[in-house]
């Protein structure tokens, strides 16, 4: 079992691995960049307002194969888990997150293989995102290969409580049975945010209208 870990660890920290991971969150950030410009132009705003990209650390791979009962292993990682490679996306509105998905759709040299709408059916923490698995060709060393990333695209509040969501769950293991208050509160956040992005929406289509 060791050995397997070992190998994992090993892989993850290949310098082509990074090399080509790296690449390929260049490319989606330039897509997405793209597919802002595109919609500013119509819109006269910015539809998206920040891209960030990152790769999973060994850390968390093991944790999240062990989640998912998985052997500790490269094969079972890059088969099973699909945001090895992940980038994001912050829009200013809900309605702009399915602007940009369609346009995605519509793009010929990348293919969606799916598709998890935590906005419209937010996970039980009241997590909110729109993920996208896909994958995308990269030219490298004369060879293409197709590779699979995580895209995730959410508004500025979305993003607020689920950064610090992230950080509290390591704290919450210590909150000596406080835990399901916790939960319930951060909830209620959630749903917090879930009024102010429609609030805001609703707010932008009346200036519209003007």
């Amino acid at each position: 079992m060791k050995k397997v870990e070992n190998k994992l660890k090993e892989k993850l920290n290949n310098k082509e691995f990074i090399a080509k991971s790296q690449c390929v969150i260049r490319l989606l950030m330039a897509r997405l960049e793209i597919i802002n410009m595109e919609l500013s132009v119509n819109l006269k705003r910015d539809v998206i307002q920040s891209k960030t990209g990152r790769l999973k650390s060994y850390k968390s791979t093991c944790k999240k194969l062990n989640k998912k009962g998985l052997e500790r292993s490269f094969s079972a990682a890059a088969e099973n888990i699909h945001d090895l490679i992940g980038v994001r996306g912050v829009c200013s509105y809900v309605d702009d997150i399915y602007l940009v998905q369609k346009m995605l759709e519509e793009q010929q040299d990348i293919n969606i293989l799916k598709i998890k709408d935590y906005i419209k059916h937010p996970k039980e923490s009241g997590y909110q995102s729109l993920h996208m698995i896909l994958e995308v060709p990269l030219v490298f060393q004369g060879e293409t290969q197709w590779i699979k990333a995580e895209l995730q695209l959410r508004t500025a509040a979305m993003d607020y409580w689920a950064n610090l969501d992230h950080q509290l769950r390591y704290k919450k293991e210590d909150s000596q049975g406080r835990e399901a208050a916790i939960d319930q509160e951060l909830k209620k956040c959630a749903e917090i945010v879930e009024y102010l992005d429609q609030t805001m929406l609703e707010i932008r289509k009346k200036i519209e209208k003007i």
